[in-house]
């Protein structure tokens, strides 16, 4: 029999009661799926399980934004599995729902005009301190830490999650899997003026965010712009209102991720490992992460972009955008990445050397990748077109931790059919 448990989420100073499903534990079927042996960089140093060990007790069904949070909260330190039952919406209410009293945007807007304001200094004054708390407050309601031992897996019929921000942040061992996640949609953007030459409005939230934890499995997930793709965002001050951060972000320390059998669609800066060149502190012999059978469809850059880890992206299809395509892997401080038998589907008129993307001196491996079916030699024909940027091979390792590994020219077809929320390998 199911059992009903009462929580209380706290929401500011208001408690809202919130109840939430359990399910007996010979009910959640896949939910307690573990990584399997040599399934990439989360199965090293004994594997990642998640909420394997949940009980009854702690195995939940939500339905709303606000279940799932009280679920993460609940019984702090138990394994528990979590299963997402249809689309939670983070911003239901909309975003007025978050504005600090006083924030005007059309005031903001006039504030800060380049005419006005010039182009040399950074915003500040009453209307970006309004936007900036106004930004806090949307923060607090839309992201959600996850703890160590969970398993997060949507179940029944379109099972996603619009505007939240899953933040796995600090702990070991979790799984994410079968859900679709609508990148949240910042209200709040920041207009820099001192951004390149015309400034640029910049956003925070991603869909997801592994900061500084260890054993993850993201796998069979479907991360898309959705209803609000940049190309449907306005522009100000001749510049386009960015309101999409990345996708998924895994940054600060953290360690050991296999990101498998996921679909990657319509967004601009993607996957981001490693966020900034000066954290080597933290993130040096850290960031190991495998990308395998993963797509990455309409994507414009960072698909990864990585910094210091030791990367293994094998086995993705790239389905490369006709405009505004800059590039898929983006070799960055001290990384070491190693690319092989992807599969990239490219239009004409877009040049296989724009795939590799020096931003610093690092030397990566990639062999036997296929472009538009054919075998190409990615770091050479990036070398012969771009050699204001030449690339050195040979990351200085080699991955072992794989399992299945397919011909490249069957990817199209494999991972239309088995990548993404909803698909089974």
């Amino acid at each position: 029999m199911a059992v009903r448990r009462s929580l209380t989420l706290l929401a500011g100073c208001t408690a809202l009661a919130v109840a939430v499903t359990a399910a007996p534990a010979s009910a959640t079927g896949a939910q307690h799926d573990v990584l399997p042996p040599r399934d990439g960089w989360a199965s090293a140093d004994g594997g990642t399980s998640g909420g394997a060990g949940a009980d009854a007790a702690h195995t939940y069904t939500v339905t709303t934004w606000e279940e799932l949070r009280a679920a993460l909260a609940d019984d702090a330190g138990a394994p528990r599995v979590i299963k997402v039952k249809g689309t939670l919406n983070a911003t239901a209410a909309g975003c007025a729902a978050f504005e600090a009293e006083g924030y005007d945007f059309d005031r903001y807007l006039a504030d800060y005009d380049p005419a006005v304001w010039g182009r040399d200094t950074p915003v500040s004054g009453a209307q970006e301190d309004l936007r900036a708390a106004s930004a806090t407050r949307q923060g607090a309601a839309i992201k959600a830490y996850v703890p160590a031992d969970t398993t997060i897996v949507g179940v029944g019929r379109n099972p996603g999650i619009v505007g939240g921000s899953l933040q796995i942040q600090g702990v070991d061992d979790v799984v994410v899997r079968n859900l679709t996640l609508e990148s949240p949609l910042d209200c709040f953007p920041q207009w820099d003026p001192t951004d390149g030459d015309r400034g640029a409005w910049n956003s925070e939230y991603d869909s997801m965010v592994v900061h500084g934890s260890t054993h993850v499995w993201i796998d069979h997930n479907t991360f898309t712009d959705g209803e609000h793709p940049d190309s449907s965002l306005p522009s100000y001050y001749g510049e386009l209102y960015q309101q999409h951060d990345g996708e998924l972000d895994v940054v600060r320390g953290a360690d050991l991720v296999t990101a498998s059998w996921n679909v990657f669609a319509d967004h601009d800066k993607t996957l981001m490992i490693g966020n900034s060149d000066s954290a080597g502190g933290t993130d040096r012999g850290k960031l190991r992460v495998t990308l395998h059978h993963n797509v990455f469809r309409d994507i414009v850059e960072r698909a990864p972009r990585v910094r210091f880890g030791q990367v293994d992206a094998y086995n993705n299809h790239y389905v490369v955008p006709a405009d505004g395509y800059q590039y898929s892997f983006g070799i960055g401080q001290e990384s070491q990445l190693v690319a092989q038998k992807n599969a990239f589907t490219l239009p004409a008129g877009v040049s296989a050397a724009k795939i590799l993307k020096k931003w610093k001196e690092a030397p990566v491996t990639a062999d036997a990748n296929y472009v538009n079916g054919k075998r190409v030699d990615l770091i050479a024909v990036h070398n012969a077109e771009m050699p204001e940027e030449t690339l050195q091979s040979g990351a200085g390792w080699t991955p072992t931790l794989r399992t299945r590994v397919d011909d490249p020219r069957a990817l199209p077809g494999l991972l239309a059919r088995h990548a993404g929320a909803g698909k089974r390998r």
